[in-house]
């Protein structure tokens, strides 16, 4: 049996700055022409004020060669 969880109470956190810091202090703007996007795209994702397309997303987690649950991470409450 399968258990449905209502997506309005999920919550979307991210460790992207975390991230950029670890990946030689990469800046937003170095994030943003590496995944194809502005520097305000970044900005806004990075303080959770927008959320990605999954491309994007993928893309994000592509840059920093990690796993997409190490960039972006989903809870349930």
């Amino acid at each position: 049996m399968s258990k449905s969880t209502n997506i309005q109470n999920c919550v979307i956190t991210n460790n992207i700055r975390k991230l950029r810091f670890n990946t030689d202090e990469m800046t937003q703007q170095e994030l943003a022409d590496k995944t194809g996007v502005t520097r305000q795209t970044i900005v806004a994702i990075e303080s959770g004020k927008y959320f990605p397309s999954l491309e994007l997303a993928f893309r994000m987690a592509n840059t920093f060669n990690v796993p997409l649950g190490e960039v972006f991470k989903a809870t349930f409450e």
